[in-house]
């Protein structure tokens, strides 16, 4: 029977319902750099003009070193990733069709890995993107980047060169502020597999990897505004909503929400869900089965895969969502529609959840639902086909409902990646704004 079990031995994280929350404690100088060995260049570690290396990091010398390494947030080791110029940074973003008006110096970028928690509490580690720009100045303004739903460890900002993340990225540093683009848990370099869409995971890969961007920026002589301006896309809409509420609920001691920009966020998960049951949006066999088997993993949705998926499907498609597999590899072995993928049992359930699914769904369904004390400005375009604008809708109306300041901007006949690509610079308008 659909939805009724058990905790089966699996590599990542068994069904687990109450998680530990990672102390908020920040992480003040647990490590110091020892080498900057220069390295080949990787697929993943672009730079322009500039050079690539490889700068490892070593614990503090110190009674209290063991202690400082276990932190969530400390820095455990740093790769150089990029250096460009700004003419370099604005071809980039042309390149990745985003208008490149707005930059106006050059970036340095690293990928950061840092410790964090896992499901259950258990010390972990996670990578991210720290972008920073060549200005000189020494306070900058802080942006905490979420990405969206990303199948692939290696297309994350911190490792794909050519990803659309890494481009907002250095959009954001290019105008004069660092940023914290975590890769989240289980992709890019962080251990296991991705727990898509676990709230919980969420806010604190993200909250600490701003505790790491910060201490790194500290070893650079360089100073993070406490106020956070947080934007993210798609998976990333939900996760700004809530990484600004944790942030305004005193997650870090440093660390405040200045501004929130979710774009093209699916807030009303329950309905995203029964939509891909239906298959009313754009790959809807591959967001549910990303889904299924994401939260299998976590809560346990089903006994067998042969509940939920049809054969011969049922024997593939849970390896296919380990973290390293392609999208394009995925999608060849998925067939096209949710009908022909899913059993009509797991589909009925995924139109009416019940029971405990019903109240893990809500905390997805209920992002925007409270009052932020800094400006929210949602962004979503009408022509998306993979999240439909009625889920900006229904994060506008939580926010009515509690009293928040919110806006709410079309950005017309585009469809779901083009929608970030329009939306970026509008972003960093709103964040000029909020200076």
């Amino acid at each position: 029977m659909i939805f009724t079990r058990k905790c089966r031995g699996r590599s990542a994280a068994p069904g687990i319902l109450v998680l530990g929350c990672a102390a908020a404690v920040l992480a003040t100088g647990a490590v110091a750099t020892t080498t900057a060995a220069a390295t080949p260049k990787s697929p993943g570690a672009g730079s322009g003009t500039g050079t690539t290396a490889a700068t490892r990091t070593s614990p503090t010398a110190g009674p209290d070193a063991a202690e400082q390494r276990s932190v969530p947030g400390s820095v455990v080791s740093v790769t150089f990733v990029a250096d460009l110029d700004a003419k370099e940074v604005a071809a980039r973003l042309e390149k990745a069709g985003i208008e490149a008006a707005q930059v106006r110096y050059g970036v340095r970028a690293h990928r950061v890995v840092y410790r964090t928690r896992g499901l259950r509490g258990e010390p972990t580690t996670a990578s991210q993107l720290v972008a920073v720009p060549k200005n000189g100045k020494r306070v900058l303004q802080t942006v905490s980047w979420l990405h969206g739903t990303t199948v692939y460890r290696g297309d994350v900002a911190s490792v794909n060169e050519q990803s659309t993340d890494r481009a907002a990225a250095l959009l954001f540093a290019s105008t004069g502020r660092a940023v914290s683009a975590p890769d989240y848990l289980g992709l890019g370099e962080g251990p296991g597999i991705h727990p898509y869409d676990h709230p919980r995971a969420t806010v604190t890969a993200s909250v600490d990897g701003l505790r790491a961007a910060r201490v790194f920026a500290r070893r650079e002589q360089r100073i993070l505004d406490r106020n956070v301006l947080v934007s993210g896309f798609s998976q990333g809409g939900p996760a700004t909503m809530m990484v600004g509420r944790a942030l305004q609920r005193g997650a870090d001691p440093y660390f405040r929400p200045g501004a929130l920009a979710p774009i093209a966020g699916p807030f009303d998960l329950s309905g995203f869900e029964a939509a891909a049951a239906d298959d009313k949006i754009v790959r809807s066999s591959l967001y549910l089965a990303y889904f299924a088997t994401a939260w299998d993993r976590m809560y346990g949705l089903y006994d067998t895969p042969g509940q939920a998926f049809r054969a011969p499907y049922d024997q593939t498609v849970e390896s296919l969502f380990d973290g390293d597999h392609k999208t394009s590899e995925i999608a060849a072995a998925l067939p096209a529609t949710s009908e022909e993928l899913f059993t009509p049992e797991f589909l009925d359930t995924m139109r009416s959840p019940r029971g405990k699914l019903r109240q893990q769904l809500k905390a997805l369904d209920t992002t925007c639902d409270w009052r932020p004390e800094v400006p929210v400005h949602l962004y979503h375009a009408k022509g998306d086909k993979d999240v439909a604008f009625e889920n900006a809708r229904h994060c506008e109306r939580q926010l009515t409902a509690n009293g928040a300041a919110h806006r709410l901007t079309d950005i017309g006949d585009v469809d779901h990646n083009g929608t970030v690509r329009k939306a970026l610079p509008l972003v960093v308008r709103q964040f000029d704004a909020a200076r």
